[in-house]
């Protein structure tokens, strides 16, 4: 019903816009009582789903990827979908409004899209006041830095959003990976990178011992288009600094073989969907290989099919995250992945 009906509704609308209808849309249906519905049409309830990974116990594999809802909006309503965690964010210290409009494209012919949003959100404050609502799901937060902040003082930011979440979120993922705020990429150079990271495993340490809990993981998203050099590079950090995982990948700035027309393809920003496939799946394959699967992985970038996903769990992953995928296909794709994973486990 979804691809046939919903979508080309939502698609007649400019991409950004669809994005805030259906937004609004979901959260209306949920707050007037359509929750049991869509569990009854979406969730797959199966023990043999059941993942623990970094210490964490996941419901399913499947979850939801950063930057659908940025402002902590609808979390517990995505369970719904049959989603088993929800990665929120990302999110900055302060407010932003990101990149001037129009900043989202649909690339139709390639199944793709490419969004140039740059960190759009209300800041971590004006999340935090959501999540200490109950959640129905294991909720990542994601965090960065503000526009503002050069990269010689981009700790303090991430350490920011890190103490205000901590009481909050299941686990962390710090996006240095994003090609939409200049100059954020630096940090995933080798010494940038491992100053950053043991910096918040320090504070990790502290604000655990500070509340007497358990730490939280730590995650780092990376970008689908480091060289193998420097994909050794993030091994050996993970190694050093000791985090608990790789979210492998953000969107790409590659533009090979497109199908869609140049007045689109030419756009700058981060492109994701069916053109990340391959190359996300390669990059988990190296990076679990390389490291003899020492950490876990989440897998995201281009997964349309529950084909594509078993192809990111056969390659190494522990995890599976959608996002354009999930527009594409809708809801469905949720429950068809989790399907096929019973089903190869039979």
């Amino acid at each position: 019903m979804y691809k046939y009906f919903v979508r080309p509704l939502l698609f007649n609308l400019s991409a950004e816009r669809a994005h805030y209808f259906t937004f609004s849309l979901v959260g209306f249906l949920c707050k007037i009582g359509f929750s049991s519905l869509f569990k009854s049409l979406y969730v797959v309830n199966d023990s043999r789903l059941e993942r623990e990974v970094f210490g964490l116990k996941f419901k399913n594999p499947v979850g939801l990827a950063a930057g659908f809802d940025k402002n902590a909006l609808l979390y517990n309503e995505f369970s719904n979908f049959g989603f088993g965690f929800v990665e929120i964010g990302t999110l900055t210290p302060l407010p932003q409004d990101g990149n001037p409009k129009p900043r989202l494209f649909r690339l139709k012919a390639d199944q793709a899209i490419i969004n140039r949003m740059g960190f759009n959100n209300a800041g971590v404050f004006d999340a935090v006041d959501r999540l200490k609502k109950k959640h129905k799901v294991l909720v990542g937060g994601n965090i960065g830095k503000n526009k503002v902040t050069p990269n010689n003082e981009a700790i303090k930011d991430y350490l920011i959003c890190f103490e205000a979440l901590f009481d909050h979120v299941d686990y962390f993922a710090v996006n240095v990976s994003s090609p939409n705020t200049p100059g954020l990429r630096e940090l995933q150079d080798k010494e940038p990178l491992t100053a950053l990271l043991s910096k918040l495993k320090e504070e990790n340490s502290k604000l655990a011992l500070k509340r007497n809990v358990k730490e939280k993981p730590i995650l780092l998203k990376i970008a689908p288009d480091l060289t193998d050099e420097q994909l050794l590079d993030i091994i050996e950090i993970v190694r050093e600094t000791k985090i608990d995982g790789v979210i492998a990948t953000n969107t790409t700035i590659a533009r090979d073989h497109l199908k869609s027309d140049l007045v689109h393809t030419e756009e700058k920003g981060g492109l994701s969907g069916k053109p990340l496939t391959s190359r996300s799946t390669e990059v988990i394959r190296f990076l679990s290989e390389k490291s003899h699967k020492e950490f876990p992985i989440i897998g995201v970038g281009g997964i349309h099919s529950p084909e594509d996903a078993m192809a990111k769990l056969d390659a190494g992953a522990s995890l599976v995250q959608l996002y354009t995928g999930f527009i594409y296909e809708g809801p469905a794709l949720v429950k068809n992945i989790n399907k096929a994973i019973l089903q190869a486990q039979i």
